[in-house]
């Protein structure tokens, strides 16, 4: 067979299968560049907003397609880390001082938070900030800081019910409230232990890992958002906060229990976090509904199901580090394409804010939605500084995926002889990288792969 007719094969073939699989997506590294580019025209308006100081940062977006901003200094507030985070991977794909500067300035004004101790989120405020700084400059300022805020955190660990207590605004309703959003603040322990913070530090997290596969992964895979503990360590109430009810799953805890646990096996190695990622991230994909972005809650009635693109960059973005972990190919290719499938949607006309009066980058984004501890909801259906985030994180890590290892260049083989030429399809056969979504169309792809077939099988019984 002739190198060129085995290009074609393999390429009919890829095409064939990846169409009868029905899961190729157009989304590809022309689509993220695109969507990147928009992000950078965005966020280049609100960082240079005369109304948004550096001691403000962006949360949610109002009536108005303005920003609603958060102070520096407030203790309560999570969100103040990702508009800093967001500047900072700026400054990674462009390369460009003007995004750092910015970056700087808006980082060092979180400075303030590094001793505060009455949330378990000083990870979310400070990991996108000071640690996207540390990780792209190496200046021990940043590391220095970094390390105080780890050590704040950990004041939270509680020894006796081995979890980082997630908040002191909720009591005496919760005594040692265990929340499922702390698993990405873990990130900031994780790190401090291995970067010359208390080694302790690692076990802590790694404690409040296991305690929360224990008590609040259920069977299914699916999630609480709150177990509440008494001071000796039982269980007092498994309830939402932030959910439909109870015993339904709330869509962004369940995204950050699927980062949170592949952010653990990163640090870890440790097996129990790979299988703990790939559990809770099975329940997510058994349930999506079309369009790869989930409901608010996967158990939400007809008539609230609101969508939330922030769960659904989250979700991307861990998926496309979650994968690279997975030993199995089948697992670790569903994965990938889920990942890429989500991009694909939130890079649509449907949850871009290309076109839109909106500041932000992802529109149809729920803050609170609804329910009985606020009935009002909040930002519900707006663009989130958090979505964003997360958006161009998984965006970032396409693109990263999408580079091909080195490898040494081959001597060539000798070309057997060439037969007559046959007409070749007017349709591309390259295979590139991205898989599927690289293979030529379905239907021209399976109907040139069976007349290849049925030449080449007329030509051997020709010849004997």
């Amino acid at each position: 067979m002739t190198k060129r007719r085995a290009s074609l094969f393999s390429g009919l073939l890829v095409g064939g299968l990846c169409a009868l699989a029905g899961q190729a997506s157009a989304f590809d590294k022309a689509a993220a560049d695109h969507v990147l580019q928009f992000a950078r025209e965005q966020l280049n308006k609100t960082a240079t907003n005369p109304d948004i100081p550096t001691d403000r940062y962006p949360k949610v977006t109002t009536d108005q397609n303005t920003w609603r901003l958060v102070r520096n200094d407030d203790p309560v507030d999570w969100t103040q880390g990702f508009f800093p985070g967001l500047l900072w991977l700026m400054y990674e794909q462009t390369g460009d001082s003007t995004w750092r500067d910015r970056a700087d300035a808006w980082t060092r004004n979180l400075e303030i938070q590094k001793t505060n101790t009455e949330s378990h989120d000083v990870g979310f405020k400070m990991y996108p900030s000071y640690g996207q700084a540390w990780r792209l400059t190496g200046d021990p300022y940043y590391r220095d800081v970094l390390l105080t805020a780890a050590g704040s955190l950990a004041k939270r660990f509680d020894p006796t019910v081995g979890i980082i207590s997630c908040c002191d605004w909720n009591s005496p309703d919760w005594e040692v409230p265990l929340v499922v959003d702390t698993m990405v603040n873990l990130e900031l322990l994780f790190w401090g232990a291995g970067n010359g913070g208390d080694p302790a530090w690692r076990e802590m997290a790694l404690s409040h890992a296991m305690r929360t596969l224990k008590d609040m992964v259920r069977p299914d895979g699916g999630t609480y958002h709150v177990v509440d503990y008494d001071r000796a360590g039982n269980i007092r109430s498994r309830e939402t906060f932030q959910g439909y009810a109870d015993e339904s799953t709330w869509a962004r805890g369940q995204a950050w229990a699927i980062y949170g646990y592949t952010l653990a096996y990163r640090f870890t190695r440790d097996e129990r976090m790979l299988e703990a990622a790939q559990k809770v991230t099975d329940y997510y994909l058994d349930r999506l509904p079309p369009g790869w972005v989930p409901y608010w809650d996967f158990q939400a009635p007809p008539g609230q199901r609101e969508k939330d693109s922030s769960a659904a960059a989250a979700v991307a973005s861990a998926l496309l580090e979650l994968n690279t972990f997975v030993t199995d190919p089948v697992v670790a290719q569903r994965y990938r394409e889920a990942a890429v499938q989500m991009l694909d949607s939130l890079s649509s006309p449907a949850y871009l804010a290309e076109g839109s009066p909106s500041p932000g980058i992802l529109l149809h984004g729920v803050a609170f939605n609804r329910n009985p501890i606020k009935p009002e909801g909040d930002a519900i259906d707006k663009s989130l500084i958090y979505g964003d985030y997360y958006f161009v994180e998984a965006l970032m890590r396409y693109q990263q995926s999408q580079v091909p290892p080195e490898e040494p260049e081959e001597p060539e083989e000798p070309e057997e002889p060439e037969e007559p030429e046959e007409p070749e399809p007017s349709v591309r056969t390259e295979v590139r990288d991205d898989g599927c979504a690289a293979a030529p169309g379905g239907t021209l792809a399976v109907a040139g792969l069976v007349l290849w077939l049925l030449r080449s099988r007329r030509r051997s019984r020709a010849t004997g």
